[in-house]
């Protein structure tokens, strides 16, 4: 038992925690505002502003610049799992739903009134950059505020 307590009161797990849900949630909150419907979808799916992933690694990545700090191996372990998160959720996922968004254009152009399949390909796969950014920077926001209460 003293285990799981420990798990759900650390810091580092807390912070990566915080930073993706907040970031799912913003999602949710900006479908709801701009589309007047409720998405629970977006609560586990990827894609969208702001970043989960990017807010996820950034957020942890933010509590080892606090604790262990900068200088240590675990820092750099962040810092390089917080790099190449964000390159693939920026390049390889986005292009991936490019990709998905152009095969939907092509299957709907060539067999329109024809039902092939029951559902499209996911076309919101990736980020685009400032969904990275936004990502980014609200991970570190969320350290920098958990280090305030917890630390």
């Amino acid at each position: 038992m003293n285990k799981c307590f420990e798990l759900i009161t650390n810091y580092h797990v807390l912070c990566g925690i915080s930073g993706w849900f907040i970031a799912q949630i913003i999602k949710f909150a900006v479908c709801f505002v701009r589309e007047k419907k409720l998405d629970f979808q977006l609560m586990i799916s990827s894609g969208g502003m702001p970043s989960s992933h990017s807010s996820l690694v950034c957020a942890l990545l933010g509590a080892m610049w606090v604790d262990p700090g900068p200088g240590t191996p675990l820092f750099a372990l962040s810092l390089a799992f917080a790099i190449v998160t964000m390159y693939d959720a920026a390049n390889v996922r986005r292009h991936s739903g490019e990709h998905a968004r152009l095969l939907n254009i092509i299957i709907n152009d060539l067999f329109e009134g024809k039902e092939l399949r029951t559902k499209e390909l996911k076309e919101l796969i990736g980020h685009t950059p400032v969904q990275v950014l936004a990502g980014a920077v609200l991970g570190v926001a969320i350290s920098i505020v958990l280090s305030w209460i917890m630390m």
